[in-house]
């Protein structure tokens, strides 16, 4: 079995998309012995020994079974449209390039980092006569309307195009929940019966409950404190302002505390707006090492899981799974239509508040706060939720589809158990 993955994103990126794609592809290799391939960017974070090859247009390598080729376009940091696109465009590029030396495939994989990468992907497998899989990560062109400093309704409408094209060619098309395939089959047009739902996952062996009394809360003065936690990407969807106007609110309070723990496209407007306020209660902290993520988790009372208002299904926020799998309670500043707010109400483990309404988000802080053995209950249930998203279970998923594609096209073809 030969599968080949198109993203920008992988090893040793720290984004969610590149990382779990490094797990599925890694776990694929390892469990299942297939052969995996992906063609991937140059990494935007690798340390200076892992970038060896960036000045080749193509490189390979190999990761625990995973046979890499970068294509290894520009590498400049994402902070405006002019450096993204650039990034976008050298990858889509050299990415055309190193699709013409694969060996043949049997199944085909596009994500949407870039949205276009999917093109390149479909020739792939329309000339290996390969299954051909869309697996969205996210939605196109509705996530574009986040870039601030570029909106063209010529590029939008490209990218519709391009979107609604593989939708319909692919043999598959993977949406991340119930809404997310909601907006694929009534706006896109997409096949209901070609649309399969595999939500993305955390793997609960390595993020699990732990005390909060810890190393992480120790270093950083967080024992005593009530702590809301952001972790992860602080980029132009996850809607953060709500965050710092609510910790404006919560100031009279000294034991709550809110904790952005990662960086992105918007982490620098946001401690320099805290700066300006004078928010002593609003604390930054940098991407934690997977080792640590136990520690820096259960620091946590109470996670955030923000969406900006009209993102739900476009986007679907992949650091709820981490966060059920820590046992620890959320509260979802998002459309009540949007996966994490409908998980919570559904499983009893987080709380609602209106995306736009940091009133309603200080409200249900203190709420939290004010009763830790509903706290404690609903980090229990959440922990019980997040063993449906375990890891193990989402790749299986994953198999189960790839091979049955597999088979499909070949019905001689046997389905190699884990």
């Amino acid at each position: 079995m030969r599968i080949c993955f198109f993203n920008r994103s992988y090893w040793p990126d720290q984004a969610a998309t590149g990382q779990l794609l490094t797990e599925l592809a890694e776990d694929l290799a390892a469990r299942f012995g297939w052969q995996v391939t992906v063609v991937a960017g140059a990494a935007l974070n690798a340390h200076p020994a892992q970038r060896r090859a960036r000045w080749t247009p193509i490189a390979r390598e190999e990761r625990h079974g995973v046979a890499i080729v970068r294509a290894n376009g520009s590498t400049f940091r994402p902070k405006r449209f002019v450096a993204r696109a650039t990034n976008y465009v050298t990858y889509l590029a050299s990415a055309a390039v190193a699709s013409l030396g694969l060996p043949r495939q049997d199944v085909v994989v596009s994500l949407t980092d870039p949205p276009v990468i999917g093109r390149v992907a479909l020739a792939v497998a329309k000339r290996h006569r390969a299954a051909f899989v869309f697996l969205c990560e996210d939605v196109f062109p509705e996530v574009a309307a986040l870039v601030e400093d570029f909106h063209n309704e010529r590029v939008n409408r490209a990218l519709d195009r391009t979107s609604r094209r593989l939708l319909r060619e692919a043999d598959a098309v993977v949406a991340l929940g119930d809404r997310m395939r909601s907006r694929l089959v009534d706006e896109k047009g997409a096949d209901p019966g070609r649309v399969h739902i595999v939500h993305n996952w955390a793997d609960c062996e390595a993020v699990r409950p732990a005390p909060k009394d810890n190393a992480f809360s120790r270093a950083h003065g967080l024992v005593d404190k009530f702590v809301v936690m952001h972790s992860g990407n602080v980029g132009l969807s996850q809607n953060l302002d709500v965050l710092v106007e609510a910790a404006a609110r919560l100031a009279p309070h000294p034991d709550v505390v809110m904790a952005i723990v990662g960086d992105g496209a918007r982490r620098q407007a946001l401690e320099d707006r805290a700066i300006r306020s004078g928010l002593t209660n609003l604390r930054f902290f940098p991407y934690q090492p997977k080792e640590l993520l136990i520690d820096s988790f259960a620091a946590a009372d109470v996670f955030l899981v923000s969406l900006r208002p009209g993102l739900e299904g476009y986007i679907v926020p992949s650091k709820l799974y981490g966060i059920l799998a820590a046992g620890r309670p959320f509260i979802a500043a998002t459309d009540p239509s949007c996966e994490a707010a409908a998980l919570g109400a559904r499983h009893e483990c987080g709380l609602w508040a209106r995306p736009d309404n940091p009133e309603a988000l200080a409200a249900a802080i203190l709420a939290l706060r004010g009763n830790p053995a509903l706290a404690a209950a609903m980090g229990h249930r959440a922990r019980q939720l997040a063993m449906r998203f375990d890891r193990r279970v989402a790749i299986e998923t994953y198999h189960d589809l790839f091979a049955g594609l597999r088979q499909k096209a070949d019905p001689t073809t046997p389905m190699r158990a884990a």
